[in-house]
C-alpha cells in the first residue's frame, strides 16, 4: 500500500481510554505478529544450522551459512510483519478520514480475487457512497433553504426548551428583526407562546394576532420532529388576511359584472321606450295611433321590470340558501323519486348498492332535480336519452347523471352566477346545486362523456 502512513485516529472508545493501554495494545498486536513469524523460522534454521555442524563443512563456510540464514530468518519475519500492519494501519486513516468527513483518500491494490484487496474495494465503495449521500445531502439542505427563504411563509423551528433555532426571511419581516437577534430567544419573547402552546385541535387552526410587521388572521400550523436526538417543534404561520381580501376583491369584481351586464340589460330598453314615449307625448297634434304606442312601450317597461325583479330574486334565493339539516336518506329512494318527477323524456334508473347518507333531502332533491333538468334540456336537443344512477367509490356515495345531448361547449363558466345558454335560463341552478353539494361535504363536477355524445354530472358525498 503506498497511501501515506499516518497516526490512526482512535474511535471515541478507544480515545477515551488511558494512552500507554492503547498504545500497549498496539504493541501487543505487532509484537504478537513478530513473534509469530520469528517462531515459524527458528525451527527449520535451527536445524538446518544443526545439520551443517555435522557434515564436515569448515568451520568458517558453517558461520557463513549460519549467518546467511539467520538473516534471511530475520528479513522474511519482520517484512511478513510489515505486510500485514502496514495494510491495517492504512484501513485506520482511511476510515478515520471518512469519519472525519474527508472522502477523498483511497486504497490502493484494491483488486479482486485478494482478500485484502476486496476490503479495499469495499472501504473505497463505502467512501465514494458516503461522498455522494453528503453531496445530495447538501444539494437538499441549499434547496429546502432556499424554498423556506422565498416562500411568502413565516417559519420557526423550536427546540425542547421553547428557544428559537431556525427562522425564515419571511419570519424575520413578520417579527421585523434580523435572525441574528431573533435566534436563542424564548417563544415568550418573541410573543409566539400562544401560537406555539395552544391546545392541539383537528385541522388547521386560526387566530387573529398582531405582530410588529404584520396584523390580520393567521393560519397556524405546527408539528414536532427531531434533530441530534432532541424534540423540536415546527410552527408555520401563513397570513390569510391578504388572500381573503384577494378572493374578497375578486368576487365583488364578479358580482358587479354580473349586475352590471344584467342591469344594463334591463335598463337599455326602458330608456329607449321611454325616449320614444316622451317624444310620443310632445307631438302636435297627437297621432291617432298614441294609446296604442304607449300601452306597448308601458307594456315593455313592465317587462323588464319584472325582470329585473326576478333577478334581484334570484341572487336574494343563491344568498340566502339555509345550511342543510342532516338526516338519514337513503339514496336509492332519493334517485328513484326524482327522475319519476320528470315527465317529458323518460329517465332510466340505474340501480346502485343500498347507501344511507346523512344529508337534507329537500336540498339534494332540488340539487338532482336541476340536474336531471339540465340533462333533459340537453337530449331534447338531439332525441338521446337520460341515465341516472349511483354506486360507491372512495369511501363516497357517488352519483351520476348522463345525457346524449350536444355536450358543453365550455365549462369555464359553468358556475359563474346568472351564465346560461338557454333562452329561458336564469343561470344559477348549477350555482346553487354546488353551493348544496359543498354544504354537504361532497363535490359536483360537469364534463364531457369520453366515448359517447353528452354530458356527465357527478354529485360526491361521503357516507
Amino acid at each position: 500500500m503506498s497511501t501515506p502512513v499516518k497516526s490512526p485516529k482512535q474511535s471515541p472508545a478507544i480515545s477515551s481510554l488511558d494512552p500507554e493501554l492503547r498504545r500497549g495494545s498496539r504493541l501487543k498486536f505487532e509484537r504478537s505478529i513478530t513473534l509469530l513469524a520469528l517462531a515459524a523460522g527458528f525451527f527449520p534454521v535451527g536445524l538446518s544450522a544443526f545439520l551443517l555442524w555435522y557434515d564436515g563443512y569448515s568451520a568458517q563456510v558453517q558461520w557463513t551459512i549460519d549467518l546467511l540464514l539467520v538473516l534471511l530468518w530475520l528479513g522474511i519475519s519482520f517484512n511478513l510483519k510489515t505486510r500485514i500492519v502496514r495494510p491495517l494501519q492504512t484501513l485506520s486513516n482511511i476510515l478515520a478520514a471518512i469519519r472525519e468527513g474527508d472522502y477523498s483518500i483511497r486504497g490502493r491494490r484494491a483488486l479482486t480475487g485478494d482478500a485484502l484487496g476486496e476490503v479495499m474495494l469495499e472501504v473505497n465503495d463505502l467512501g465514494q457512497t458516503l461522498r455522494e449521500q453528503r453531496l445530495g445531502a447538501m444539494e437538499a439542505t441549499a434547496l429546502l433553504r432556499t424554498v423556506m427563504s422565498e416562500i411568502d411563509v413565516a417559519v420557526f423551528a423550536f427546540d425542547g426548551d421553547q428557544r428559537l433555532q431556525l427562522v425564515n426571511r419571511a419570519g424575520e419581516k413578520l417579527l421585523a428583526q434580523p435572525a441574528a437577534r431573533l435566534l436563542g430567544r424564548t417563544s415568550d419573547e418573541l410573543g409566539l407562546s400562544d401560537c406555539l402552546n395552544r391546545p392541539a385541535a383537528a385541522g388547521p387552526q386560526t387566530m387573529q394576532m398582531v405582530f410588529p410587521g404584520g396584523v390580520g388572521r393567521w393560519d397556524i400550523r405546527r408539528s414536532t420532529f427531531r434533530e441530534g436526538g432532541q424534540q423540536h417543534q415546527l410552527l408555520v404561520l401563513t397570513d390569510l388576511s391578504q388572500t381573503l381580501r384577494e378572493e374578497e376583491r375578486t368576487a365583488w369584481q364578479r358580482l358587479l359584472r354580473v349586475l352590471g351586464h344584467e342591469l344594463n340589460n334591463s335598463l337599455a330598453p326602458i330608456k329607449s321606450v321611454a325616449g320614444s314615449l316622451a317624444d310620443l307625448m310632445g307631438r302636435e297634434p297627437e297621432p291617432a295611433d298614441w294609446r296604442e304606442d304607449m300601452q306597448r312601450g308601458l307594456a315593455v317597461i313592465s317587462s323588464r321590470a319584472d325582470s329585473l325583479a326576478r333577478f334581484v330574486e334570484s341572487y336574494s334565493k343563491l344568498a340566502r340558501l339555509p345550511p342543510p339539516r342532516l338526516e338519514p336518506l337513503k339514496i336509492g329512494t332519493l334517485v328513484s323519486r326524482v327522475a319519476s318527477l320528470e315527465t317529458r323524456l323518460p329517465v332510466k334508473v340505474v340501480s346502485g348498492p343500498e347507501l344511507v347518507v346523512k344529508g337534507d333531502d329537500v336540498q339534494l332533491e332540488q340539487l338532482l332535480i336541476n340536474l336531471v333538468r339540465n340533462a333533459v334540456d340537453a337530449s331534447m336537443e338531439t332525441h338521446g336519452g337520460v341515465d341516472v344512477g349511483w354506486q360507491q367509490k372512495n369511501g363516497q356515495v357517488e352519483v351520476w347523471v348522463r345525457d346524449e345531448g350536444p355536450g358543453l361547449a365550455s365549462t369555464a363558466n359553468l358556475f359563474v352566477p346568472f351564465f346560461t345558454t338557454k333562452a329561458e335560463g336564469s343561470g344559477i341552478g348549477l350555482v346553487l346545486s354546488r353551493q348544496i353539494a359543498e354544504a354537504h361535504g361532497g363535490t359536483l363536477t360537469l364534463e364531457n362523456r369520453q366515448q359517447f355524445h353528452g354530458c356527465e354530472a357527478r354529485l360526491r358525498l361521503p357516507l
